[in-house]
């Protein structure tokens, strides 16, 4: 029988960051785990007890307006917990939550009008965990056809490696796509590796998001400075910087040694991104077009 490790909890005293973010900044990447949500028996990890109470903090330090939730491979294709954290902050100021669902295809096309009426924008493919993947990479196509009509878009995590494999795929896309935490490329292989290379050809071509969010999850080390993650997020400004978002990655699940704290991660995108117009475009003008707030 397979051991399902418990990950840590995120840093519980989030700092206030030294930069200010613009006004109506989004987080494009959440996660809620609260413990009366049950837990998908097929998942990878153990998720830390972090409730929709525990990321008001997190964004009242930072200084954050708006947020995306995205689906947690832990619960599998049960959206509630992540339908109700939508739900709580929109009722407090309309337009304020976004979401990010898990599906089966069996879903019928009420059940999609439903989610997207709750304010769901897409659907998340998860290859790196275990039960964030219900659906085959050979029934992509039937899913972009019955989310298009939504305006959805299809977000994909998958291991770093695997990029230049799945590039055609998402090259072929019907619908926008998006890309967390630097699609897993290890910042020690440097921006002129083949795989970072792919990536950077994606975003040019305009259908292809990236969220520069996880530098903890790609650079050599786990807590800042994140000097060797700098050229990364640089070089995908360059490339396209109307496709790219960023995230806190809060809770940081799926790790066991240590988390950053999340306005360490807030200063870190201050050194890539020193100039206020391009962090309001990458923290409101564009999460705000992808997301439709």
């Amino acid at each position: 029988m397979t051991t399902i490790r418990d990950c840590i909890a995120p840093d519980r005293n989030p700092k206030v960051p030294s930069i200010q973010l613009p006004i109506g900044s989004i987080d494009t990447h959440v996660h809620i785990f609260e413990s009366q949500y049950p837990l998908f028996e097929g998942r990878g990890y153990n998720p830390p007890d972090s409730t929709l109470d525990d990321l008001k903090h997190l964004h009242s330090q930072l200084g954050v307006s708006r947020v995306v939730y995205t689906q947690p491979s832990p619960y599998g294709v049960d959206n509630a917990a992540i339908l109700k954290g939508m739900k709580v902050m929109n009722d407090e100021i309309p337009g304020r939550a976004r979401g990010v669902c898990a599906i089966k295809m069996d879903v019928s096309d009420n059940f999609l009008e439903d989610l997207d009426k709750q304010g769901i924008k897409g659907v998340r493919l998860n290859m790196d965990n275990i039960g964030g993947m219900p659906i085959g990479l050979d029934e992509i196509p039937t899913l972009e056809a019955r989310i298009k009509s939504l305006g959805w878009h299809v977000e994909y995590l998958f291991p770093g490696k695997d990029i230049v494999e799945l590039a055609p795929v998402f090259k072929k896309s019907s619908v926008p796509i998006s890309i967390a935490h630097f699609a897993y490329q290890p910042a020690t292989n440097g921006i002129n590796s083949e795989g970072f290379k792919t990536l950077l050809d994606l975003v040019r071509d305009g259908n292809t998001w990236i969220k520069i969010s996880g530098a903890n999850r790609v650079s050599e080390t786990d807590l800042p400075p994140y000097d060797d993650v700098m050229p990364m997020a640089r070089a995908l400004i360059e490339a396209n910087s109307d496709n790219i978002m960023w995230g806190t990655d809060w809770p940081h699940p799926n790790k066991y040694e240590v988390n950053p704290n999340d306005g360490d991660l807030v200063d870190a995108f201050g050194e890539w991104v020193t100039d206020d117009t391009m962090r309001e475009k990458i923290m409101v003008t564009n999460p705000e077009k992808f997301y439709s707030f």
